[in-house]
């Protein structure tokens, strides 16, 4: 039996749909591209600086994977690794987990750069220029294959680059500025 792939005119038409999975879908010129799950290192860092967050601004405004975030281009959204929600989130997400372009904005992006040149390009390209035009604050990219994190501060209406961390170099939070962590302790958590 011949099945058709379902075709959206609009992101608030894509809202609508329900396939009964638990499958996340990117929307990219009317049509839902799946996402493939993370690989188990990135899951690992993702969940390691998650606790990390949820430490210092609780639980309920940290989340991980599965928050959708309306973005402007092509795809229509985005499923950052970890998104640092503003307190008013918790009850606007409480029915869906997804951020629209006409609310505040989140705190935070956390993206942890998968394996090869197409995803590293997505990362530090493409995703760049849909967060930095969603006005989100602060954009971390960390990158386990060069074991450095990139922080960029948006400041007027681009992300200025507050600097490339590595090694044992303390990580510099704008926002978080009582964050205290090593990029080494990302890379080679010990607890």
């Amino acid at each position: 039996m011949l099945t058709t792939k379902p075709r959206f005119q609009t992101f608030e038409e894509y809202l609508q749909y329900d396939d009964n999975s638990e499958k996340l879908y990117e929307l990219f010129n009317g049509e839902l591209i799946e996402m493939p799950p993370e690989s188990g290192l990135n899951f690992e860092i993702a969940n390691f600086l998650f606790l990390k967050f949820a430490l210092l601004v609780g639980h309920r405004r940290v989340r991980g994977h599965g928050l959708e975030l309306e973005v402007r281009g092509e795809p229509k959204n985005r499923y950052p690794d970890l998104t640092i929600i503003r307190e008013e989130h918790i009850q606007q997400l409480s029915k869906r987990n997804t951020l629209r372009l006409f609310m505040s904005p989140p705190l935070l992006v956390i993206e942890v750069v998968s394996p090869g040149e197409i995803q590293r390009e997505r990362d530090y390209i493409a995703k760049r220029i849909q967060y930095q035009d969603c006005r989100i604050p602060e954009y971390w990219i960390v990158d386990p294959q060069t074991q450095t994190i990139l922080i960029l501060q948006l400041t007027g209406d681009s992300y200025k680059e507050v600097g490339n961390f590595s090694q044992d170099n303390l990580i510099k939070s704008p926002i978080f500025q009582e964050l205290r962590l090593t990029v080494s302790e990302v890379f080679q958590p010990t607890s």
